[in-house]
């Protein structure tokens, strides 16, 4: 991801906290990764990457953390205030501004909710899918973790949807289209990011318009779906942690591919606008971080860092340090 040198930095101790940019997963797929705590906020919310300029509203930024209060913590103080209350004109105003600073949420950690549990995603009716043992196993300490706090669990489906993948796809596309290189410049970018330029410049205005339409519809129905749910609990990552060397270096097309099954969970988020957390909630035998994600509703920041420090409290990633810390 985009913010994977702030994730590594966050994770070797040479930075408490960093702030990072997502428009598809790049906070939360470099924190699951390393094992971090990664939070995606609400489109609108932070004022210096709301998303509202993006193509598509995809981008916003967030932090990266070792622990839910510091994620918060650093979240603060990427929002303009005047006093404890938002003052910008870009950024949404929740209901519960007045509550004070997410710092005081992540401390307190309180509150009993009702999740969705959810192993489908958008990208299941365009590209093969399959979730590996290390992140259902994941999941499933998650799941046991609420479940025993005393939230209430129910398992969900998103229902299929075909024009997902592509409306993506040709956002992406037109994003890279607008890279300031030509001709032989272009064969040396890396293979996908000179696919998605040379696939993005031969798009029309009709396809755009379309793709545009497509995911604004998604991202109502996709509220609608899960709109019975204070947070719906998904896998961080499909797969372990790749290994350099893993993503196809010659084919950009198969790249894109390989990352939609790697991480299929996460650009969904980003289409919709909505809040997402990942936190680090098991190890793999070869010490490989495993995750979970929590998926908020609309301005649901608060949610998800009350249930992210009471799992916080339970799995205790904290203590997991390099050994020369």
């Amino acid at each position: 991801g985009s913010s994977g040198g702030a994730a590594v930095a966050v994770a070797s101790g040479m930075l408490p906290f960093a702030p990072g940019s997502d428009g598809g997963g790049s906070i939360r797929i470099p924190a699951a990764a390393c094992g971090l705590v990664g939070l995606k906020p609400t489109r609108g919310l932070v004022p210096a990457g709301s998303g509202i300029a993006s193509l598509g509203g995809l981008v916003v930024d967030g932090p990266l953390a070792r622990t839910t209060a510091d994620a918060a913590l650093l979240l603060d103080g990427m929002i303009a205030k005047v006093g404890d209350r938002i003052d910008h004109h870009y950024t949404l105003r929740a209901p519960y501004d007045d509550d004070g600073p997410f710092l005081g949420t992540a401390v307190r950690g309180e509150g009993r909710f009702q999740l969705g549990v959810m192993t489908t995603s958008a990208w299941d009716d365009a590209y093969e899918i399959a979730i590996a043992p290390e992140a259902r196993a994941a999941l499933d300490a998650a799941v046991d973790a609420f479940t025993a706090m005393g939230h209430g669990m129910e398992e969900t489906a998103l229902r299929p949807d075909a024009t997902y993948a592509p409306a993506f796809r040709t956002i992406w596309q037109a994003g890279a289209a607008g890279v300031p290189l030509e001709g032989e410049a272009l064969d040396l970018l890396e293979p996908l990011t000179s696919w998605l330029v040379r696939r993005g410049r031969e798009l029309g205005a009709r396809e755009l318009g379309e793709a545009l339409s497509a995911l604004t519809a998604y991202e109502r129905s996709f509220i609608a779906q899960l709109s019975s749910f204070d947070a719906v609990l998904t896998p961080a990552l499909a797969m372990t942690p790749r290994p350099v060397g893993w993503y196809d270096a010659e084919d950009g097309e198969h790249n894109f591919a390989q990352q939609v099954q790697y991480t299929p969970f996460t650009s969904m988020v980003n289409v919709t606008g909505l809040p997402a957390i990942v936190l680090p909630v098991a190890q793999t035998e070869s010490g490989l971080p495993m995750g979970v994600q929590l998926i908020g509703r609309p301005g649901g920041e608060r949610t998800l860092l009350s249930l992210a420090a009471q799992l916080e409290r339970t799995v205790r990633w904290t203590d997991r340090r390099p050994p020369r810390w």
